[in-house]
This record gives C-alpha cells, structure tokens and sequence, in this order.
C-alpha cells in the first residue's frame, strides 16, 4: 500500500483534539457513557466535531481549521458548554486531564467499532490501558518538505510542550511522580516514540513503502509518533501534549505551537541533523518526570538548562513572530505561568496534598472544565 498524496494546505492554519474524561456524578470514576452521549449531541449544531475514542468513557473534539488563536478558543468554548448542556441532562461529568486519577484500566470497555475492535485484538491488555487523554494539534503545511522540516524542528521544543501542558501526575490511585504519567502508556505501543529522521519526502514516501510491505503498517494512523505527518490533511500532528484542564489551557498550548511553526518556517533556523535526537529521549523524560525543573539538553551546544528556562527563551525568541499572529499577549500568560511554576499536574497534586480525596479532585477537574475561566 502507498502512502497518500500530501495534500497542500494553508500554511500556519491549526486544528486542535481534545479526548476527554466521560465520569459518573456519583463516584466520579470513569463511565462507559461514550454512546449516550454522542446520542445526545447527534442533532446539536456543532462548531467542529465530536467522535468516539477507543474505549467507552472517552470521547475526542475537535475543532475545525482555523487560523487565529480566537478562534480556536471560539470554537472549543462552544463545542465545550454544548458538551456539557448534553452531559448535565444525562448526569454525566466532563474533565480534561492526561489520566483518570482512580480508574482500573481492567474495567473499561472497548467503544464498538471496527478499528477499535481491531487494535483490541492486536495490542490486547494496552488497548484498555490507552485510556489517557491527550491534546493533539495539526498544523498547516503548503508542502510536504516544509513539513518534515516542522516535524523535526518542532521536535527540539518536545520537553517545552510537555511541560507547558502536564496534567497526569494519578495514575490508579497513586502518584507517580511524574507530571506527565499518560505519556508512559504511549510509548508502550510499537512504532511510538519519534519519527525517524527523513529530510524530503520522496525518501519519506519510499521508507513508508518499505514499511508498508514488511506488513506492519497500513496506513499513518500506525504510527503513534509524538509528531508525525497527515498527509490527507496536509499538516504535522503534533501528540505529546496532555489534555488541559480548561480550553484556554489547551488554546494557549495551540497558539504556542503555531508562532513556533511560523518561526521554523520563516526563518529556517536549524541546519537539522539526526544527531539533533541524541539527547531526544533524555529531555522527553526530563519533561515527564519533572515538568518545569527537568533538565533539557540543548541539541547542538549539549548546554543543560532548566525546562522552565528552555521555554521562556525560546518565547522571547519569538516575540516578533507572536505580534505577527497575534499572539503575544497568550504567549506572555504561558511565560508566567512559567515563571511561577503554574501547571495542570501542579494544580491537581495540590489539590490532593492539601486534603482533597480523588474522588473530589475528579469532581474540581469536571468543574474547571465546564466552567472555563483563565488558562
């Protein structure tokens, strides 16, 4: 099989999935209520998309292409407050987070579909155990190479993204230490990790036929990278960001992303090179473990730094280009949070530190969701 056509799209447009956390009011554990919902929201008028995800208390929205920060955050307010209108009638919680903090992932089951029926069958036990919830954003690309360079270039910032958007630190029950726990459960999966490194995509399409005929892949969706490209969309996805507890978190992490993009683009700063990733698995761990105080290895100097000092210089990098888009005064929230050590898993492991049951903390994630407020 042969890999599809890349289709140009508009340089810079975004594209934004959520996969959410579908609980019960009463013990605020998961709930398989996937199918109940989508029921209900199949007459709204939806700005976007929501569908089923692999098992049966998660869902994913999307938004749809957009080109501006506000309009991602338009879009995923409305598509949140009709999710929640549809919830409340069916007693029904929603929340963001990268994993469930008490669920047994025994428990769970399969969302029935076909593709979802078929990695059941093929991954086993780690299907049930893929219940964690990730942002994932898409990013517009007018050619195939521009693409893979965003795809590499995009892979030093990994760490920054991570950190920015860690909302995992429960996992069963127990805190793990890590801010960003969900991602573990990603890499147990074959063919996760990072892409490998192809600079233009004639070579990209011949490693994929290669692929292809050893009979492992199919198609892109078998690849579980932490970027990869869609070709039928012409974008990059970008997959290593925890949901956010709230939209204008995830908006934030969006926009972050895309001024990002247009300062790769624009003006190609890195002459890439597959020793760019010998310090790659190092800074994701850093970033996992650590968040903000992780330790990020620079790919050409070997210069180690503080994660939290990695991302605020690469916002002070590019400050022109967020004014171009519109997007400094979001970037300028992030680097605060920064500075004060604000995030989603900081937050959550707080609010247990000081008394809150799991339960409770499910139920304060359910209502920062519904009722937005700040990043």
């Amino acid at each position: 099989m042969s890999l599809e056509s890349f289709a140009p799209s508009r340089a810079l447009s975004i594209g934004v999935e959520l996969e959410l956390q579908l609980v019960s009011t009463h013990d605020y554990d998961l709930a398989p209520v996937a199918e109940d919902l989508l029921r209900a929201l199949s007459h709204a008028d939806l700005q976007g998309d929501v569908k089923p995800e692999m098992t049966c208390s998660m869902i994913e929205l999307s938004t749809g292409v957009c080109d501006q920060y506000e309009t991602v955050v338009a879009q995923l307010e409305a598509l949140r407050d009709t999710l929640a209108a549809a919830a409340r009638r069916l007693n029904i919680g929603i929340c963001g987070g990268g994993t469930h903090a008490f669920q047994k992932w025994g428990e769970r089951r399969i969302f029935d579909g076909p593709r979802f029926h078929y990695l059941s069958d093929l991954y086993g036990y780690l299907a049930k155990q893929f219940t964690v919830f990730g942002q994932h954003v898409h990013v517009g690309c007018p050619s195939p190479d521009t693409a893979l360079y965003l795809l590499h270039g995009l892979s030093r910032y990994i760490p920054h993204l991570i950190a920015l958007s860690a909302s995992s630190p429960f996992v069963q029950g127990e805190d793990t230490g890590f801010e960003s726990a969900r991602l573990n459960s990603v890499l147990a999966f074959p063919l996760s990790g990072r892409a490998p490194f192809i600079g233009n995509w004639s070579d990209f399409e011949r490693y994929f036929d290669k692929m292809a005929s050893t009979g492992v892949v199919s198609s892109m969706k078998d690849f579980y990278w932490d970027i990869r490209p869609k070709p039928e969309y012409g974008t990059i996805e970008i997959r290593v960001m925890d949901t956010p507890l709230t939209v204008r978190r995830a908006a934030a992490v969006a926009a972050y992303i895309q001024t990002l993009a247009r300062y790769l683009m624009i003006e190609r700063p890195y002459r890439l090179a597959e020793d760019d990733y010998l310090v790659y698995t190092f800074n994701r761990f850093q970033a996992c473990r650590f968040g903000y105080d992780g330790v990020y290895v620079h790919p050409e100097t070997h210069e180690h730094i503080p994660i939290a000092e990695a991302i605020t210089s690469s916002i002070a990098r590019i400050e022109q280009h967020a004014i171009e888009l519109g997007t400094d005064a979001v970037l300028a929230g992030l680097r605060a949070d920064v500075l004060a050590g604000r995030n989603d898993a900081r937050w959550l492991r707080a609010q247990h530190e000081n008394g809150a049951p799991l339960a409770e903390l499910v139920m304060g994630q359910c209502a920062r969701w519904t009722q937005g407020g700040a990043m």
